[in-house]
């Protein structure tokens, strides 16, 4: 119900923000319009265009087709109403301000006054190839005054501008359903989601960019929710892989203070083991932390990988020698010139035979061949053990994972050296991956590119 009437809120706020956009528009363009005319109106209304009457022109055009005014006061005879009406109503002066025709009769110039211009008179010049040959005095009721004028051209820019008005009401309420509210529910999911609800999602049901939006934000909610819950399971394991070595080691010196034990080699060498434990464990997480947030400095110049997995083989040997698992490295023995940081490298290629020797049964065997590309070395370390379920592939390099969750760190490790062993490769540039081999057993593939 919190989340509707949210929603409901914010869309109702950005559908008056979308009307309000409308509104300025239309009332821009009135204004736009009214100043327009405005400036038009400003010109004096004998010269300006807008006020010339429609008598003037024929005036202008009779006296360039006869060069004089003779006989003028008969071409309104059987005009319209509204200029005869003009017509009857004007006084028709020559260019030495004598009248030719005084309210349609006409009136010899050469023996009438100059004509003297009453109060209300709106004298229009009367031109003819550029040269002045005339003006028609009209009065008051002829004159088209700017008032006028003005509602009459404004009436249809009024009603364009109510047209507007409600062609944008109705797209406001288009763009509400298909723009407005899919992004009311993208705001209002943000909120819960900075608010610490992750299970958050939005409906994809928008237009295309829109619903890429929903789509996006959606992804983003999953990735933070698997953050959330990688950080918490990690909190987890690591409270869990110190409790162990931590209980040892209190019990041992509790039973050594209390005069159980006694303080000799036999009862402090296991808790000192521990120690020992707890330490590789806190050096791991310090260095995945570091490779993590890109922190590690790597040292890079020529290696041969050859060479740097046969040291490999020989430091493990004598741990491979008790389970009776054979160790060895084949593959292109001239193809594995690279350029990386050979401790790093180093530290790689040992999480791996060591992960695989928890797994290896007696009488196994790892091997680790090296294969060169046209652009990339590939550095495989392959087992014979049970392998890894399908399910479980795309995980085993994350922190803390174990197939067998009910496994003994004894038995299964803390869970970090493949993870760590993924952060060093690609940090120097390289990709891992794992698979399962077609007869048994699991095999991870480091590519790194050739110098």
């Amino acid at each position: 119900m919190a989340h509707s009437n949210s929603v409901r809120s914010i869309r109702n706020r950005l559908f008056l923000l979308l009307l309000r956009a409308f509104a300025i528009a239309v009332a821009f363009l009135f204004l736009f319009t009214l100043i327009t005319t405005g400036i038009v109106l400003a010109y004096p209304s004998q010269s300006n265009p807008l006020f010339r009457l429609p008598t003037i022109a024929r005036l202008e055009t009779y006296y360039i087709a006869r060069d004089s005014w003779q006989g003028v006061s008969t071409i309104f005879n059987n005009s319209l109403n509204i200029e005869a009406s003009q017509w009857h109503s004007s006084i028709l002066l020559d260019a030495q301000n004598h009248i030719v025709v005084q309210h349609g009769i006409p009136v010899d110039p050469s023996i009438s006054p100059p004509y003297l211009p009453l109060p209300g008179d709106s004298i229009i010049p009367i031109m003819a190839n550029g040269r002045l040959v005339g003006k028609l005095v009209v009065g008051v009721n002829t004159t088209p005054t700017e008032r006028r004028f003005t509602f009459q051209f404004l009436e249809p820019v009024l009603l364009a501008s109510l047209f507007l008005a409600v062609f944008a009401i109705l797209i406001g309420m288009l763009l509400t359903r298909r723009v407005v509210s899919p992004l009311a529910e993208v705001i209002v999911a943000a909120e819960e989601i900075a608010g610490g609800n992750l299970q958050t999602r939005v409906r994809v049901k928008a237009p295309d960019d829109l619903a890429d939006l929903s789509e996006s934000f959606n992804k983003m909610a999953d990735s933070m929710e698997r953050n959330d819950r990688e950080r918490r399971e990690m909190l987890a394991d690591i409270a869990h892989e110190l409790r162990t070595p931590l209980t040892i080691l209190r019990g041992r010196l509790e039973g050594i203070i209390d005069g159980v034990y006694p303080a000799d080699e036999k009862h402090i060498g296991p808790a000192l083991e521990e120690t020992y434990v707890l330490e590789r464990l806190v050096e791991d997480l310090r260095l995945l932390t570091l490779a993590e947030s890109r922190q590690l400095v790597f040292e890079k110049k020529p290696l041969d990988l050859n060479e740097l997995a046969q040291h490999v083989i020989n430091v493990f040997q004598a741990q491979a020698d008790e389970t009776h698992v054979q160790l060895a490295v084949q593959g292109d023995t001239t193809a594995g010139k690279v350029e990386l940081d050979p401790g790093r490298t180093e530290q790689v290629i040992g999480n791996l035979v060591n992960n695989a020797l928890r797994f290896v049964p007696s009488g196994g065997r790892i091997w680790i061949e090296i294969h060169a590309g046209d652009a990339r070395v590939s550095l495989i370390v392959n087992d014979s053990g049970p392998g890894i379920p399908e399910a479980d592939l795309p995980y085993i390099f994350n922190r803390f994972w174990r197939g067998d969750k009910s496994r003994s760190r004894t038995s299964g490790g803390a869970g970090l050296g493949l993870a760590i062993a993924r952060q060093l490769v690609e940090a120097q540039g390289g990709t891992i991956s794992a698979r399962n081999l077609p007869g048994g057993g699991l095999q991870v593939i480091c590519d790194f590119p050739l110098s």
